[in-house]
């Protein structure tokens, strides 16, 4: 007899998503393996390359493949928090800056080194709270946040720029860079490999936001909202603006704190390049994990290999990482199109067979 009660559902929801993940994973991988045979390249050479770059070793893994997951998941987590409650926030890339800037602007603070990082770490949060905030006051003004969002990470990426090679360009002028942060203000590593604490930050922000969408009535209220804002008021008496507006801030912060994370543990310095488009690939994790939290972890991480086995197969096969890039699109258009296909099996599954009996 079938455990017909609300946890087994729920855990059989995330089964049923994480099969779609893998489903529209392999897919993608077919695909990638047609694109090269189509473009004149050695599949296997080229499909090794990407093994070797992303999981072919521990280093691989530790030291490409994590690293580019970390910022991945935070920013995954501030995109699926937005969406979850009907707040389409595009910005996770400026707020990535934000934090970013704000991270390196504390750490020259002439502090301890573990306040200055730990204030580094909050001021970067606190930061992409702040560069959320006009895109989240125009909504409610009737200003589509897609179009405010979008605007604002030009704002960071050319703020970032002028920063760089102004007030807070290095010492002597020679970089379009900040200083370099001394040891102290770094995050620490892990031994042999390129890993930092970073990892295990973005990997309780994940538990700690599942139990708070699931658990708590704030979570209820921003699940409610994003399901049927109408609803949520009139049924569940829902402050949705407000509801919103919290989910939108708090995405934000998320965000910021993985630009904070990428400063203080990855590049350690503030330069225009510091973020290869973390923020608009994180659109493409939250959705391949439906904007489930825990979900992210994996999304990220295959994203992540995606992003390191590109390089590898531009070394070492010739492959231009723009092929990854179309992997990347095909896997947000797969996402998107997957319940369309399974309503479609469904209804099909559902229809009465001629002679079955009634």
């Amino acid at each position: 007899m079938s455990d017909g009660s609300p946890r087994a559902a729920r855990r059989g929801a995330k089964y049923r998503s994480l099969l779609a993940a893998l489903t529209v994973a392999a897919i993608a991988l077919v695909l990638l393996a047609a694109l090269l045979a189509a473009g004149g390249y050695d599949v296997a050479e080229a499909l090794g390359a990407l093994w070797r770059g992303s999981v072919g070793s521990s280093y691989a893994f530790f030291s490409a493949t994590m690293v580019r997951a970390v910022p991945l998941m935070l920013a995954g987590l501030a995109v699926a928090l937005a969406f979850r409650a009907g707040v389409w926030n595009i910005g996770a890339e400026g707020q990535l800056l934000a934090g970013a800037t704000a991270a390196i602007g504390v750490v020259a603070l002439p502090l301890p080194g573990p306040v200055r990082l730990t204030l580094a770490l909050i001021a970067a949060a606190v930061a992409g709270a702040a560069w959320a905030t006009p895109a989240a006051l125009l909504r409610r003004r009737g200003v589509l946040e897609v179009i405010s969002t979008i605007m604002l990470n030009f704002i960071a990426l050319n703020l970032v720029g002028y920063l760089v090679r102004g007030p807070l360009q290095e010492p002597t002028h020679a970089y379009p860079q900040s200083a370099t942060i001394p040891d102290v203000a770094r995050l620490p590593r892990v031994p042999g490999t390129r890993l930092h604490l970073g990892v295990a930050i973005a990997i309780v922000a994940a538990l700690l936001l599942s139990i708070v969408m699931r658990r708590s009535a704030w979570g209820f209220r921003v699940r409610a909202v994003g399901a049927n804002p109408r609803a949520a008021a009139s049924a569940g008496l829902v402050d949705v603006a407000h509801t919103a507006l919290g989910a939108f801030l708090v995405s934000g912060a998320l965000a910021g704190l993985a630009g904070g994370i990428e400063a203080t543990g990855v590049t350690y310095a503030l330069y225009e390049g510091l973020s290869p488009g973390y923020g608009y690939t994180a659109i493409a994790v939250a959705l391949l994990a439906r904007l489930d939290p825990l979900l992210v972890i994996p999304s990220a991480l295959l994203f992540g290999g995606l992003e390191a086995g590109a390089t590898a197969m531009q070394r070492d096969a010739s492959v231009p990482a723009s092929f990854v890039t179309v992997i990347e699109g095909a896997l947000v258009l797969l996402v998107l199109l997957l319940p369309l296909f399974s309503g479609r099996w469904g209804a099909f599954a559902a229809r009465p067979r001629q002679g079955a009996s009634s």
